[in-house]
């Protein structure tokens, strides 16, 4: 039962073929808990279960949490999965198509596969695609008062749900402290990813990551888009983003009708077996 570990700036993933594993339908949700823990499994943030076959044509693939629930899509998550399906073979043309549950995306690989931009689609803000509860409207400058302290908040979708909140400084305790009760607010009723953002300048925006299902996270592709794409929304900065993570930076193009492209490293840490005895 093979396996294969990537991380994209620090953000990791454990890659399963179905092809290995005949028995299984798909991962359950004690085995991605047990396989993604630190101590007594491999460890990772997440599991990509894939190829699989596709009504959209392109290679599809599922993308669990360490939780064992499952996400719509990640942008770390099929950087790293174009990169296995390159470094496998099952790939020879430099640009594909990769399907998620939360919508297709275009990967074209650079640099040998080291460096890869994704056309990870559109950005909306509208509260019915999130989803987040209310009146049907654009999801811009609301209030959320967690533990007694007040928040203003933009929310958008890019296949899954994120809150971004702007901050005049942010870091790794704000997140750890108010994002798992952000995640999981009433309004949010699929949960939600939570991004706390500022503003560096025109060009560069800083943010740390509250991921839904996975906790704190050094970076995150899907992230980035949302939160670039809030902060262009505002009118804080222009179409190229540089944005900072504490895992590394990603290059980000915000196009018309908020369409997101994406490029960043994948970088594969190691392959094994899963022994049985696991």
């Amino acid at each position: 039962m093979k396996f294969y570990k990537y991380h994209a700036l620090g953000n990791d993933y454990i890659v399963l073929n179905p092809a290995d594993f005949p028995d299984w339908p798909a991962p359950t949700p004690v085995q991605i808990r047990l396989i993604c823990h630190r101590n007594f499994g491999v460890g990772s943030d997440g599991i990509l279960w894939g190829p699989l076959p596709s009504p959209l044509g392109g290679h599809g693939v599922r993308i669990f949490n360490p939780d064992g629930s499952e996400a719509e899509k990640s942008g770390n998550g099929t950087r790293i999965f174009a990169r296995f399906l390159w470094d496998q073979g099952i790939v020879r043309e430099p640009t594909f198509a990769i399907d998620t549950p939360g919508g297709s995306v275009q990967a074209m690989m650079k640099e040998g596969g080291r460096l890869i931009t994704m056309d990870m689609g559109t950005v909306s803000f509208d509260s019915e695609r999130i989803p987040v509860t209310g009146p049907r409207r654009d999801v811009i400058n609301e209030k959320l008062v967690v533990q007694g302290r007040e928040f203003i908040f933009c929310a958008a979708t890019i296949g899954n749900p994120h809150c971004v909140i702007v901050l005049p400084e942010i870091s790794a305790e704000l997140a750890r402290q108010y994002g798992p009760e952000i995640e999981a607010a009433p309004i949010f009723p699929r949960r939600t990813n939570v991004q706390f953002m500022k503003v560096l300048d025109r060009r560069n925006l800083q943010i740390e990551i509250w991921e839904r299902g996975a906790g704190y996270t050094l970076a995150s592709g899907t992230s980035s888009s949302a939160a670039a794409a809030v902060a262009f929304r505002l009118g804080s900065v222009d179409r190229a983003v540089t944005m900072h993570m504490p895992g590394g930076t990603l290059e980000i193009e915000i196009g018309e009708d908020y369409r997101i492209t994406m490029t960043g490293t994948a970088t594969k840490v190691a392959q094994g077996v899963l022994e049985l005895e696991l």
